[in-house]
C-alpha cells in the first residue's frame, strides 16, 4: 500500500521462484511478488521454458522500476515530481508515455463529469491522505484546497510534447491511475517475452489476467466484502481482462462517529458517502483503476446512465441489509 517503502528505487523480490513440474511436458509454473511505487507487485505465469519464463518476469519487473522513477511523487526527480515543481511556472516538457498518461486522465475527467481528477494532490495533503492515514481538516483548508484542484487547470500541448498549470498550487496525484496503468504495461513486457498465461497484480487491488490456467476457464479472483474484508462476498473468473477495486476500508480514519475515506470527491472536497466499495472489470487495467473511482463517488445510479460500454461493475453500498450487486 501507499506510505511503505515509497523512497526505494529498486524493486526487492520478496518470493522466489515457485516451479512445479509434475511429469514431463506439464506447464511450469513461476511466481515471484516485488515492492515498487508503493505497492506489492505479484506476478504468476505458465509455460514450458523456465528461463524464458525468470527472463520474462524480470524484465517486468525492470519496467515497473523504470515507472516508479517516472511517475511517483515521493520521488523528487521524478518526472512526476518536475511537472509538479515547474509546471505552474512554465510548461515542462515529458516523455511521450507520459504525456500520453496525462491525456488519459484528462479524458477520464471529463468523462466522468470530474469525478476522476488527477489534481487532488492539495486536497490529499489537507485531509492527511498523502503519506497518511488521514486527519480531519478545518472547513477553511478544505475550500482552500478545493479552489486549485481541476482537471481544467491542466494543459497539454501535444506539439510541444509539454503540461503546464493553469494555477500556482496545482498538484497532480498518480494514486487513482499509477498502478493499473503499470500493471498494463507489465503485461505488454510479459508478452513481448511469449508468455500467453499469466496474473498481474498490484496490491491485489488492481489485476490483469492473461489467458487462463490449466484446466480452468478464468484466473480465480475474490472480491472482498467491505463489511467484512477477512470474507469474500464474490468470486469472478478473469481471461484476457483486468478488475481493480476500491473501498471505503482501504484507507481511511474515524471522527466524531463517523467514517472518512480517502476516495475523495473532487469537486466537493470532502470524501464520496453512499459507497463501500466498486470494483471494474474491463479490456484494460488502466480502465478499470481510473473508472472505480467516479463510479465510487457518483454512485449505481449515476453508473447506469454513464458507465462506459464494455466495463462491468460490482457495487456495495452504504445502505442496511442491501446485498451488493453487478451492474452489465
Amino acid at each position: 500500500m501507499a506510505g511503505r517503502n515509497l523512497a526505494k528505487q529498486a524493486i526487492i523480490v520478496l518470493f522466489s521462484l515457485v516451479l512445479a513440474q509434475a511429469k514431463a511436458g506439464e506447464l511450469l509454473r513461476l511466481e515471484q511478488s516485488a515492492e515498487a511505487m508503493g505497492s506489492t507487485y505479484s506476478i504468476a505465469v505458465y509455460g514450458t521454458d523456465q528461463a524464458a519464463m525468470e527472463t520474462a518476469v524480470e524484465q517486468a519487473f525492470d519496467e515497473v522500476r523504470r515507472l516508479d522513477g517516472l511517475l511517483s511523487n515521493y520521488l523528487p526527480d521524478s518526472e512526476w515530481s518536475e511537472v509538479n515543481h515547474f509546471a505552474a511556472e512554465r510548461p515542462v516538457k515529458v516523455p511521450q508515455d507520459l504525456f500520453d498518461l496525462l491525456s488519459a486522465c484528462v479524458e477520464y475527467s471529463r468523462q466522468s463529469e470530474g469525478a476522476f481528477d488527477i489534481t487532488v494532490g492539495p486536497l490529499m495533503h489537507v485531509w492527511g491522505f498523502y503519506k497518511g492515514t488521514g486527519h480531519m481538516p478545518k472547513p477553511e483548508e478544505v475550500e482552500r484546497a478545493r479552489a486549485i484542484v481541476g482537471w481544467r487547470n491542466i494543459e497539454l500541448d501535444p506539439a510541444a510534447r509539454t503540461v503546464k498549470f493553469r494555477k500556482k498550487g496545482v498538484e497532480i496525484d498518480p494514486g487513482g491511475i499509477g498502478k493499473g496503468y503499470a500493471v498494463d504495461r507489465m503485461v505488454e513486457v510479459l508478452r513481448a517475452n511469449g508468455i500467453k498465461i499469466g496474473l498481474v497484480s498490484a496490491s491485489g487491488s488492481s489485476i490483469y489476467a492473461m489467458g487462463a490456467p490449466p484446466n480452468e476457464k478464468g484466473w480465480p479472483v475474490e472480491i472482498k466484502d467491505p463489511r467484512d474484508t477477512s470474507k469474500t462476498v464474490e468470486e469472478v473468473r478473469l481471461k484476457d481482462e483486468s478488475m481493480s477495486t476500491s473501498g471505503s476500508y482501504e484507507k481511511f480514519f474515524e471522527a466524531d462517529g463517523k467514517i472518512y475515506s480517502h476516495i475523495m470527491d473532487p469537486r466537493t472536497g470532502y470524501p464520496a458517502k453512499g459507497t463501500l466499495s466498486v470494483s471494474a472489470i474491463a479490456p484494460r487495467t488502466i480502465d478499470s483503476e481510473a473508472w472505480t473511482k467516479p463510479l465510487f463517488v457518483n454512485g449505481r445510479e449515476w453508473a447506469a446512465k454513464h458507465k462506459p460500454n464494455g466495463i462491468r461493475a460490482y457495487f456495495c453500498e452504504d445502505k442496511p441489509n442491501q446485498p451488493c450487486v453487478w451492474l452489465q
